[in-house]
């Protein structure tokens, strides 16, 4: 399935008092990671894939992590994120953080696919043809 590595330079801002990564900014930084991995799937920026495909979004509805090193400011990290299965109107992300080379962060999400319903509320849809081709599907 497609995977997609992108490197974040940890600022002053994403720390705690302790001068390590508050926690919750991880999950920013891997939203922003499968973000930049879909726009690299389709080749385009997600302002413009959410156009082209008439999508609402892609929330999340499930999410974990295991921690295994903290990172501080000035630290440039990786994150390796990679499609790991495909529903009618699923997918699965798993995101890898390296820090210096070592894995920090093992990170999943489940995400879906979803259009705006006549009543301005959202539901979700199935994955496009194309779609499911570009992420990987067999």
């Amino acid at each position: 399935m497609f995977t997609h590595t992108i490197k974040v330079e940890i600022q002053f801002g994403d720390c705690d008092p302790a001068g390590i990564v508050y926690y919750p900014n991880y999950f920013r930084f891997f939203d922003n990671a499968t973000a930049a991995m879909l726009s690299a799937a389709f080749a385009m920026h997600k302002r413009n894939w959410l156009d082209h495909y008439g999508i609402a979004g892609i929330p999340m509805v499930d999410t974990g992590a295991r921690f295994i090193k903290p990172s501080s400011f000035g630290d440039v990290v990786e994150i390796s994120s990679e499609i790991t299965e495909l529903g009618r109107s699923s997918f699965g992300v798993k995101h890898s953080l390296l820090r210096d080379g070592d894995l920090a962060i093992e990170a999943h999400e489940k995400r879906v696919w979803v259009v705006r319903d006549d009543n301005g509320g959202i539901r979700s849809a199935a994955l496009p043809d194309e779609v499911r081709k570009l992420l990987g599907a067999q």
